[in-house]
């Protein structure tokens, strides 16, 4: 089962250097009432073809970043760093923060001295992955509309079937060369905004399958906490 985006795993608590994290959880978990609604076809049409190539890929890494503003424009803060995905495993590194995923389990290092084991099983259908966040999460928890297709870049309004959600509006930015989701702005509901942004992709990337696990070996006094 195979992000942007919108999406993670909500069973501990989250630390305060895990921003990557609780973007994706804060933006695209799925949970509440799910509502029907009519989509532009349009927009579906490049939805449909981005979840195509994503699932066509043996790996893909790239860079990130995110920026938060408040509603009057002004930055509040800044993140970066790299993500990688084979399939139903992803490597999030952030600072010294990682989390690794092999598919069944999921290790959230907190760049001290804990690392938090999970199981994928039973949180996989409430939480958006990094997969599903680049994928085809769209038809369940958005509606949708395609706003441009001017230059070199789709862009595409989405927002929430469920209006309890903290975010109002989520635009995703698709490139057409890539057909790959990019960039996204999504804005709270106070009209805060986070931009969000791939860039050095590799989607032709050869990733060894123990990037996915978390090597004690490698992290020694490091406390192991099973959830």
């Amino acid at each position: 089962r195979t992000h942007i985006y919108s999406y993670i795993f909500i069973a501990q608590k989250l630390k305060k250097k895990m921003k990557f994290k609780y973007l994706i959880l804060l933006l695209f978990s799925a949970s509440g009432t799910v509502l029907h609604a009519q989509n532009d076809p349009n927009a579906k049409k490049v939805l449909d073809q981005v979840s195509a190539k994503l699932k066509s890929l043996k790996g893909m890494t790239s860079s990130f970043s995110y920026i938060t503003k408040d509603r009057k424009n002004a930055v509040k803060g800044s993140v970066k760093g790299i993500i990688s995905i084979k399939g139903n495993k992803y490597y999030v590194k952030q600072g010294t923060t990682e989390i690794f995923c092999n598919g069944t389990t999921i290790w959230n290092y907190n760049g001290e001295q804990e690392v938090t084991v999970t199981q994928v099983d039973g949180e996989d259908d409430k939480m958006l992955s990094p997969q599903k966040l680049l994928s085809d999460f769209y038809d369940k928890d958005f509606t949708y509309k395609l706003v441009s297709s001017a230059g070199s870049f789709y862009e595409i309004e989405m927002t929430p079937t469920d209006k309890r959600k903290n975010f109002k509006q989520v635009n995703i930015f698709i490139d057409k060369a890539k057909l790959l989701t990019t960039k996204a702005k999504v804005i709270d509901k106070n009209d805060n905004i986070i931009e969000f942004t791939l860039s050095n992709v590799n989607s032709n990337a050869t990733i060894p399958d123990a990037r996915f696990v978390f090597d004690t070996k490698k992290y020694p006094g490091v406390e192991v906490i099973n959830q």
